[in-house]
């Protein structure tokens, strides 16, 4: 029979006492993120307004199209993203040592959805989202990224 060290195994408390606030954090901002594009197009900002921009032979029942479809891809985006928050806290939560590189590899797709959202342009040569809206986007990669170096940092 072999006894292991429940230390070898588990994350110390330091640890998941500085990362879990980030972890929320990052989850709100999510959140958060994956609501303002649906709050601006019931204002008629910043999304249908670059699209005007970009499209600017597109009438109103295209904008709108348009921005239906942005806002289906980031409300996607977002869902995925808050199931990888959850994922990350409750791990971390559990004390697991391998939270670590979860929350990494985690991070690194959730970095690169967000800036291929924010940077990707569109047939009309710009950016296909509102700059706003990608800057919004990746409040969250920020979060994250303050996350996963607790995560790794060392008593």
């Amino acid at each position: 029979m072999m006894i292991t060290d429940d230390r070898s195994t588990r994350m110390d408390r330091t640890t998941q006492a500085r990362a879990l606030p980030m972890l929320y954090t990052g989850l709100a901002l999510t959140i958060l993120a994956s609501l303002a594009p649906i709050v601006d197009l019931g204002a008629g900002g910043w999304l249908a307004a670059h699209i005007r921009h970009g499209y600017p032979g597109y009438t109103n029942a295209e904008v709108h199209a348009a921005a239906t479809t942005w806002i289906a891809v980031l409300a996607s985006l977002g869902v995925l993203g808050a199931a990888g928050w959850i994922t990350t806290i409750a791990v971390v939560r559990r004390g697991r040592r391998w939270a670590a590189p979860v929350a990494t590899g985690l991070f690194v797709v959730g970095a690169l959805a967000a800036l291929a959202a924010a940077l990707t342009p569109d047939t009309s040569g710009e950016v296909g989202l509102a700059p706003s809206l990608g800057a919004i986007g990746l409040l969250p990669v920020l979060a994250g990224a303050v996350a996963v170096a607790l995560l790794w940092r060392r008593r």
